[in-house]
């Protein structure tokens, strides 16, 4: 028997078996198989259409069979390259040049409208993406192998404009393109609409297109001036700012604009840190949250003063806290902190505490006559949670009145 899903035949079978592996079968010669069973068929094919059907046969005989066989039927036994493409889904090799070429030019307005040209043709959103790969790809081949152009079985379009956007296209955005395209392919496949999904993998490559490559941003920044306005490659003086790049768009192209900030001294916090709960909320929202969480929960405070903090940590925490505590409180808030370890006992961590008050609210609340009585008629129900409900601040006439003789309450 045959199959093209060998991993699906079981081992037991395998082993029984002589098992023999068939290459796929070039175009040219599926082309010519193909020409001589046209041939005897009395079928008119013409070689664009029967370039297409063996570049979708994919090197199996059979696929290419049943494509040319649907083809003759269908027109009757002529087949040109126009029906061809409309049978297939497929879009005009040259339109996809086209495509290809405006997207990678930034102009993403011409790049849509090219789209859905040829999405009201019938041509399939998920096959043009499909085109768009496969031309870079060839690019790319370009790129490395020149002299892959001089085939001759290489059409004319890819030969010469092929070999042309090569030259213009550099490694890094022909590879970045392919990866766009590759995953933009499968959000196409699954998208509810393909031809909105393939439109914004389009504009996602035209604004990637343009953008510098890790090691072209690198050397830019490597030589750009120090200050706005200076000589390229000049020095940068000391206490000089550090460079930024931004990212400007214009016309649909994108550049690159790099400039210098002046480096702005450390000032000190306005609200410094009163109490130990403070200034872990200060160690969070400074984007630690690892060392907050440590602080919380493995840290039992002995002594606590603004510039001075003495505690105990348990066997959790880090054998760096206290230094790295120092350094970072110093850098935020620009005064130096004296950060020490104690022996002492201290205080309950900030969780333990924060534990003990809910248990306390919950057999206040427990104690409440209401919730005792939800709780009796509701056997084995239980008090989760503890909650503190917004009051009205308004005033409240119905419930407190107030003499306004002597400013009594009744």
């Amino acid at each position: 028997f045959a199959t093209t899903e060998i991993r699906k035949i079981p081992v037991t079978v395998l082993s029984r078996c002589q098992r023999f592996d068939l290459r796929r079968v070039e175009q040219d010669l599926l082309a010519k198989h193909f020409s001589a069973i046209a041939e005897k068929e009395a079928a008119e094919v013409e070689p664009a259409a029967m370039a297409l059907i063996c570049r979708a046969a994919d090197g199996s005989v059979r696929d290419g069979l049943s494509l040319l066989d649907q083809a003759i039927a269908h027109g009757a036994g002529k087949v040109d390259e126009a029906q061809m493409r409309d049978m297939l889904g497929l879009a005009d090799r040259a339109r996809v040049f086209d495509l290809l070429d405006s997207v990678m030019k930034g102009d993403i307005g011409t790049a849509l409208g090219q789209m859905a040209e040829q999405y009201a043709v019938g041509a399939d959103p998920v096959v043009v993406l499909q085109d768009l790969l496969e031309l870079v790809h060839w690019l790319t081949r370009l790129k490395l192998a020149p002299n892959d152009a001089l085939a001759l079985n290489v059409p004319e379009t890819e030969r010469v404009r092929g070999a042309e956007m090569a030259r213009l296209l550099s490694m890094a955005t022909l590879t970045r393109g392919w990866q766009i395209l590759l995953k933009g392919l499968g959000e196409t496949r699954s998208a509810p609409s393909p031809l909105q999904a393939a439109e914004m993998v389009l504009i996602r490559l035209a604004y990637a297109a343009d953008l510098p490559s890790p090691a072209d941003a690198l050397e830019a920044l490597r030589r750009q001036t120090p200050a706005a306005g200076g000589p390229a490659g000049s020095p940068a003086p000391s206490g000089g700012g550090s460079p930024v790049l931004a990212s400007v768009g214009g016309s649909g192209q994108a550049m690159a604009v790099l400039r210098a900030e002046p480096q702005l001294p450390v000032t000190a916090l306005a609200n410094q840190p009163e109490s130990f709960a403070q200034l872990v909320t200060l160690v969070a929202e400074k984007c630690e949250p690892l060392l907050a969480a440590c602080l919380d929960s493995a840290v039992h405070l002995v002594h606590f003063e603004p510039g001075r903090i003495e505690f105990r940590a348990t066997a959790a925490a880090p054998g760096d806290l206290a230094t790295r505590l120092s350094s970072l409180l110093r850098d935020w808030t620009g005064r130096r902190w004296l950060v020490s370890l104690s022996r002492e006992t201290g205080a309950p961590t900030l969780r333990e505490q924060r534990l003990e008050q809910d248990l306390r609210r919950k057999e206040d609340a427990a104690n409440h006559p209401l919730v005792q009585a939800v709780l009796a008629a509701f056997p084995g129900a239980a008090i989760e949670v503890v909650r503190d409900l917004t009051v009205d601040a308004g005033p409240a006439t119905d419930a407190v009145d107030q003499d306004p003789a002597n400013g009594e309450e009744e």
